[in-house]
């Protein structure tokens, strides 16, 4: 137990190491400064009666009621936080496996008296508990300025945290697939990144799947777009949880648990993998 909480923290002894640690949360913090800077409100009796955008006043017309507005911005920051904070996730942990397979780094992980399987796993807990860090102090700080400029508190953007957290798991899992297979950064970056972007493309799977020309083209659109973590509709119930809303537009044709069930199956599915091929690799 105590060598794999040690093999946990030397996921963020080596993100340090690398500088990964610094710029990851250098960047957020980036995010976090422009925030605060970008937007002065000028708030009279609990309404909006002005407002200052990068430096330039915003015509409003009439004064706005607050607590609409704030939950109208924080609904939809939510959807670009569920991008940044993503692919921050990915970018910071996308080497856990191929630095891990490293020669030299492999053979003094594997004169441990830790199993392989047990090795790969708490390297994944690392990366997502690096992940969470983040993405605690990301959106915690961004919270706390709107709270700070408006007196308005919505605890519902915090939990939008927990849905990219959840997002960010499917993807790793695969990442860590990919770097088990390829012991490269590059290719498990792009690959996972391919993978965001395709499962969003599949949320139209119905009008692809009539678009195309033959009946088995159009069954393997759908059934590519069951097993492939499910970004588009998972980003819309970022937002939908965010606004308070009971299910985004693409989750009320279809069950939101198949939606998280599915994409958490592909996740267990892609580290299953990953686990049996770094058991039996030869290094």
């Amino acid at each position: 137990m105590r060598a794999l909480a040690a093999s946990i923290e030397e996921v963020f002894r080596e993100a340090a190491a690398r500088w990964t640690l610094i710029a990851y949360f250098a960047l957020s913090s980036l995010f976090i400064l422009i925030f605060a800077a970008a937007v002065n409100l000028d708030i009279v009796d609990g309404a909006l009666a002005g407002a200052r955008l990068f430096g330039q006043s915003v015509d409003l017309g009439e004064r706005i009621d607050m607590d609409k507005l704030v939950l109208g911005f924080e609904s939809g920051f939510s959807g670009f936080l569920y991008l940044v904070g993503t692919f921050l996730a990915l970018f910071a942990t996308a080497h856990l496996v191929p630095r891990l397979q490293e020669k030299g780094t492999i053979d003094l992980y594997l004169s441990r008296p830790v199993g392989r399987v047990p090795l790969l796993l708490s390297r994944y807990a690392g990366g997502l508990l690096l992940a969470a860090a983040n993405l605690v102090y990301l959106i915690g700080s961004m919270w706390a300025i709107v709270v700070w400029k408006t007196k308005v508190v919505h605890p519902r953007f915090l939990m939008a945290g927990a849905v990219i957290l959840f997002t960010f798991a499917a993807l790793l899992a695969f990442a860590f697939l990919i770097g088990v297979v390829t012991s490269s950064t590059g290719v498990s970056l792009m690959a996972t990144y391919a993978l965001f972007f395709f499962g969003a493309i599949l949320a139209a799977h119905d009008r692809i799947a009539a678009a195309v020309s033959t009946e088995t083209s159009a069954r393997i659109i759908q059934g590519l777009y069951w097993i492939l973590p499910k970004t588009a509709e998972l980003g819309q119930a970022t937002v939908a949880l965010v606004a308070g809303k009971a299910a985004p537009d693409r989750l009320v044709h279809f069950n939101a648990l198949a939606v998280y069930g599915s994409t958490a199956a592909f996740a267990a599915a892609a580290l299953a993998l990953a686990s049996w091929r770094f058991s039996r690799k030869d290094f």
